[in-house]
């Protein structure tokens, strides 16, 4: 597979590299190296489990809609990894709710986090990280969550795909392609689907993902 590099916009304002720069330059570089592989067996990679026993929001927020982001919420569509924090996505106008709820079932305020949202403690000890949200594609992505093996909401795969192709930091990209490689062809449709409406200038990106997940996972067939 020929991979053509995008002319994108390498610095941010900030004077950082752009999200889409970063994915770029690990993106070349994984192409350039990735071997056929993954070392891993068909029943580890489509073993989908809920080891750990993150606090169960449901009760807590159950006329407030939320969905499971970040490393925990790939466990819905990959082996499940070790990740110390659970990651929650709600409409930025619900955060001074949720807090109440949160705060009424004992949890502590421990600080705002770097993006919009906070970070809470549990009366088990914790961490929540609650994200605000107010993309174009938020009411949809909460309009139709999908369920990990212990039943939580969890953010559905496109637009998990949207989260992670944004921050494009190195784990992401990791989960990306392990999610994309095991995805089947319906799924790797609506998420080719979502990322043009909603960002088209990755699908070269998101195409790189595929190509090298496909060739982890195939390899193991």
């Amino acid at each position: 597979m020929t991979i053509i590099p995008s002319t994108i916009k390498v610095i941010a304002p900030d004077g950082r590299l752009t999200p889409a720069r970063r994915r770029r330059l690990m993106l070349d570089l994984c192409l350039r190296r990735a071997r056929p592989g993954t070392g891993s067996g068909q029943a580890f990679l489509h073993r989908r489990t809920a080891m750990y026993p993150w606090p169960d929001l449901r009760p807590i927020l159950q006329d407030i809609p939320w969905l499971m982001v970040g490393g925990v919420a790939t466990r819905a569509y990959m082996p499940e990894r070790a990740t110390q924090d659970l990651d929650i996505l709600i409409r930025r106008t619900d955060g001074d709710a949720v807090w109440e709820k949160l705060q009424a079932a004992g949890y502590t305020r421990v600080s705002e986090l770097a993006i919009p949202g906070f970070i809470a403690r549990s009366p088990e000890n914790v961490e929540l990280d609650i994200l605000y949200g107010d993309e174009a594609w938020l009411d949809e992505a909460l309009q139709n969550p999908e369920t990990d093996a212990a039943g939580y909401p969890v953010i559905g795969l496109p637009y998990l795909v949207l989260m992670k192709l944004a921050s494009a930091r190195t784990q992401d990209m990791a989960d990306l392609a392990r999610m994309l490689g095991l995805a089947a062809e319906t799924h790797l449709t609506q998420v080719r689907d979502t990322v043009r409406r909603y960002i088209p200038e990755a699908l070269e990106d998101l195409e790189a993902l595929i190509y090298l997940g496909r060739l982890e996972i195939e390899h193991e067939r």
